[in-house]
């Protein structure tokens, strides 16, 4: 079948709706939703079997909808309404949500239902809902669409208040004046939905040190208390603000942009605010060990079950930054020294890494400077994991991965992967080069001709093409709570048995053969040449593309590299 994705961008569930269907073996175009007459001269083009629409924020004009088949994607059950369902369904504190796939007419969200998936609503930022329990039921209720539409005998349901399945409703947008937060009275289960339900976006407007800022993020601190509102500690970029009963960590701020001013966006909030307005806020760290025992915020935790060690990071969107990566390491050479066998790296939930941290390095007083310095703190890194040779290590893929973060991964002895992992292993979207011994990890396991396809097409690679294909060696279905239940099974199944220690030394001479063949360092060397020419050379792309990505600018047509 021709299926034609429109979208208002290539998001993580655009992609795996993408890279699904293809694996069905349908012939799949991508048409982004840049305008009415764009679209179009695409469909016209395309002649699609079926548009539809994973992620879309404005109307499919009534002469494409009335001409050919248009299903949407609803992050609501049945009869919910609106541009803000998880909005409201996190703010409510629903424990159960649902999406619903429903044919195009001409009133937003009422059209014919097609399918529709329930899925548990977890304790987390909408962001990390969506890429998680609602692109698992989203997948589901697509998949299930599209058997259905190649059924010409089903006729979809016609969306009707009267049925008990039917619990929706319509909900206005979710707006600053439901977001807004009262320090001297909301209690913290009150701020912290308000500020999940804001996460990653639009935030939570408020005021800080009497300026207007965006909050992003939102998570408990259980022991540090203070007067409401006020700001009583920093961790790592974090700042922490004390509610009436408890407190609350805010990890990243974005100022609120003036009629005249610049565009705004995200940054660690302590880099937002600066040591002026910070003076005498004391810095109140938490070690990988004691976060691991505590609800606090911290991007990192390292855990033991065993023989087993399990090294946790989860950081804002997946980017790391110089620091991020400088302590990641710091912890990972701890971990590495701990009296254990076999040593998982990867978040419980949500991106494994996306890589360097382009906000951080777009606000730096000197951008091509700072992508140095986070580059090598990647490449640190992912060298420290290549060269543990007394340990096997796993990298367990519970969320998605792009560029350098894929290439860390793959730094590991083994990738595990949650069935639903999108991979994007490439650069050249944001004209680089790429480092993080790509060169020498990513053909080691696809092959030179496979690794040039893979970087210079720049698609992406779901779970099982990517084991198909070398780039992960297990695959398995389940939510991400199932399949971190699965990583510890299997990793302390491996550190019992007695072949183990063969593992380790033919570990240890592989590497000592690959080291005489051609040292890291030159892998290194070679790669850095090429990145250094990308962030200080004239006329190259990389600057621009940052930029616009950090800005979200949005593209003037659908970018070649998506058309089917």
């Amino acid at each position: 079948m021709r299926i034609l994705l429109v979208a208002s961008a290539f998001n993580s569930l655009t992609q795996r709706v993408h890279t699904e269907l293809r694996e069905h073996g349908h012939r799949v175009g991508v048409e982004l939703a840049l305008g009415d007459d764009l679209l179009r001269a695409r469909v016209s083009h395309f002649q699609p079997d079926l548009i539809l629409a994973p992620m879309l924020t404005s109307a499919i004009p009534e002469d494409i909808w009335t001409r050919y088949p248009v299903l949407i994607v609803h992050p609501g059950p049945k009869g919910d309404r609106g541009p803000s369902s998880l909005d409201w369904a996190i703010r409510e504190g629903a424990t159960e949500w649902g999406v619903t796939v429903l044919q195009a007419v001409a009133e937003m969200d009422a059209g014919p239902i097609w399918a529709s998936e329930p899925f548990p609503v977890a304790v987390c930022g909408k962001s990390e809902l969506y890429r998680n329990e609602v692109a698992d039921a989203a997948l589901r209720a697509v998949l299930l669409a599209v058997e259905r539409f190649a059924d010409s005998g089903f006729m979809p349901e016609p969306l009707d208040y009267s049925r008990p399945d039917v619990r929706g409703q319509l909900r206005p947008y979710h707006a600053q004046e439901y977001r807004r937060i009262d320090w001297s009275a909301d209690d913290t289960a009150t701020v912290l939905r308000r500020l999940r339900a804001a996460d990653s976006q639009p935030g939570v407007l408020d005021e800080l040190f009497g300026r207007q800022y965006f909050l992003h993020g939102g998570h408990n601190e259980d022991r540090l208390r203070g007067f409401p509102g006020s700001v009583i500690a920093t961790r790592d970029g974090a700042i922490c603000r004390a509610t009436v009963d408890g407190a609350v960590w805010l990890p990243q701020l974005r100022p609120r942009r003036t009629p005249d001013g610049p565009a705004t966006f995200k940054r660690p909030a302590v880099d937002e605010l600066g040591p002026e307005l910070l003076a005498g806020v004391p810095e109140v760290p938490v070690t990988p060990f004691e976060a691991a025992t505590r609800d606090t915020w911290s991007e990192l935790r390292y855990r033991e079950h065993g023989e087993v060690g399990y090294l946790e990071f989860a950081f804002a969107g997946g980017a790391m930054s110089t620091d991020q990566c400088r302590r990641l390491l710091a912890a990972y050479r701890q971990a590495a020294q701990r009296p254990v066998a076999v040593l998982v790296l990867g978040p419980p939930r949500d991106f494994f890494s996306n890589g360097i941290h382009l906000n951080v390095i777009e606000a730096a007083d000197d951008p091509a400077e700072e992508s140095w310095h986070n580059i090598n703190a990647m490449n640190d890194l992912v060298e420290a994991i290549l060269t543990t040779t007394d340990k096997l290590v796993i990298s367990a893929l519970a969320g998605n991965a792009a560029a350098g973060g894929v290439m860390l991964a793959l730094a590991a002895d083994e990738v595990w992967c949650r069935e639903s992992v999108v991979l994007n292993p490439h650069y050249r979207l944001m004209g680089l080069h790429g480092s993080e011994y790509w060169t020498y990890t990513l053909p080691r396991r696809v092959g030179t001709e496979m690794a040039d396809r893979l970087t210079r097409e720049t698609l992406p690679v779901g779970a099982r093409r990517a084991a198909a294909l070398g780039l992960a060696d297990r695959v398995v279905p389940g939510s991400a709570e199932e399949f971190r239940a699965w990583v510890r099974g299997q990793a302390e199944a491996l550190a019992a048995a007695p072949e183990l220690a063969d593992r380790l030394v033919a570990k240890k001479q592989r590497r000592a053969a690959d080291e005489a063949a051609k040292p890291l360092s030159a892998y290194r060397d070679y790669e850095l040449a090429q990145m250094r020419q990308n962030f200080y050379g004239e006329n190259e792309p990389y600057h621009r593309l940052r930029r616009n990505f950090v800005h979200k600018v949005r593209p003037q047509v659908t970018p070649t590299h998506l058309l089917a």
